[in-house]
């Protein structure tokens, strides 16, 4: 644990060495830090459809000062988007935004099974850039030029607004297109609160399912197949030909537990369940009380975690982004805990 504050404590450090030198801003928003959307310097239009690609398996403890040259070295971006906790980690994914199509797909080709650190392999694939939210359950008497006017002063973004009536519809349901997938997902999480408090509107917010790409948009669906390179090997393995699954994590979920005996597994509650019925501890029972919202978008759960064959209770708390419901939010927070957990059970194996 001591180790891994230090790295963490110097990967900051180089992260703010990085920003000084290099004169670059990152801008904090609803658990996202991002770089550009524009840049400064920008010599083009805005990018359209399908230039945005999505990373995965980022290790907790890497930041911008190596993401940012990596992904710009395919060539310039409009936009980097790294996905943060409370805690000052990352999210373990990202989004980096070019200004066209070939360059996300150059991205694509040379990036995806990167190794950004020993036996952790980036995974990079096209982002699903949806545009549109349906708004559900507003009064007949809505009009598409009073509604427009309202959400453009609630919410950045809004280029368009349409109606839908008919069968299947209670009410009246509105289509909203938005200037990028950025501020349709912004929206998307204070529309319902914001119509309610300033409109007296109980409405509910979803995406507009079938969005279609425009004809004269390649579908990203032509992206050439990749074979997805495994981020989870065992840590200290040389990289074998081909991949194998760990019997772990790698930093992109916390570093490894060493549990020789567990199959490859992913998710910290189930990493955690699995030790602790293989130490005869009986199963972790989860206590979960939700604070009061945040300005910042997290939402905050206080726990309570007993665990039979472990004396003492483990008690804390952690902060989660909104999942599209309260079943995934919950199951979010969870996560969030067992994997604090893991780092603090009473076995000098889950010492990371």
């Amino acid at each position: 644990i001591v180790q891994n504050k230090l790295r963490q404590f110097q990967r900051m450090q180089a992260l703010d060495a990085w920003l000084k030198e290099t004169n670059t801003t990152l801008t904090q928003l609803n658990g996202q830090r991002k770089y550009g959307g524009p840049p400064e310097v920008w010599d083009g239009p805005p990018p359209g459809k399908c230039c945005e690609v999505f990373i995965s398996h980022i290790p907790r403890d890497v930041y911008e000062d190596l993401l940012i040259p990596l992904f710009r070295s395919v060539g310039p971006l409009w936009e980097f988007r790294l996905m943060m906790n409370f805690s000052g980690q990352n999210r373990g994914f990202a989004y980096a935004k070019y200004g066209t199509n070939a360059l996300a797909m150059k991205a694509i080709q040379k990036l995806n099974g990167y190794m950004i650190e020993p036996n952790c392999y980036l995974c990079v694939r096209y982002s699903i850039e949806k545009r549109h939210l349906s708004i559900h359950n507003l009064p007949s008497s809505t009009s598409v030029q009073n509604l427009q006017e309202v959400l453009q002063v609630l919410v950045e973004g809004v280029e368009r607004v349409s109606l839908k009536t008919g069968p299947g519809i209670d009410g009246v349901s509105a289509v909203v297109g938005f200037s990028s997938h950025f501020t349709a997902s912004m929206a998307k999480k204070v529309l319902a609160a914001d119509l309610k408090k300033h409109c007296s509107l109980e409405v509910f917010v979803t995406w507009e399912p079938g969005e279609d790409l425009s004809p004269k948009q390649p579908s990203c669906s032509q992206a050439p197949k990749i074979l997805m390179q495994p981020c989870f090997l065992p840590c200290g393995q040389a990289n074998p030909d081909p991949p194998v699954p760990s019997q772990g994590f790698c930093g992109a979920v916390g570093k490894p537990v060493s549990l020789t005996s567990l199959q490859p597994l992913v998710s910290p509650v189930v990493v955690l369940h699995r030790f602790c019925e293989l130490n005869g501890y009986g199963q972790p029972l989860y206590e979960l009380s939700k604070g009061l919202p945040r300005s910042d978008g997290f939402v905050e759960f206080f726990y309570k975690v007993l665990i039979q064959g472990v004396r003492s209770s483990f008690r804390g708390t952690v902060m989660v982004l909104p999942g599209p419901n309260c079943r995934a939010t919950i199951d979010e927070a969870r996560r969030a805990i067992a994997q604090q957990l893991l780092l603090k059970m009473p076995n000098s194996h889950l010492a990371a």
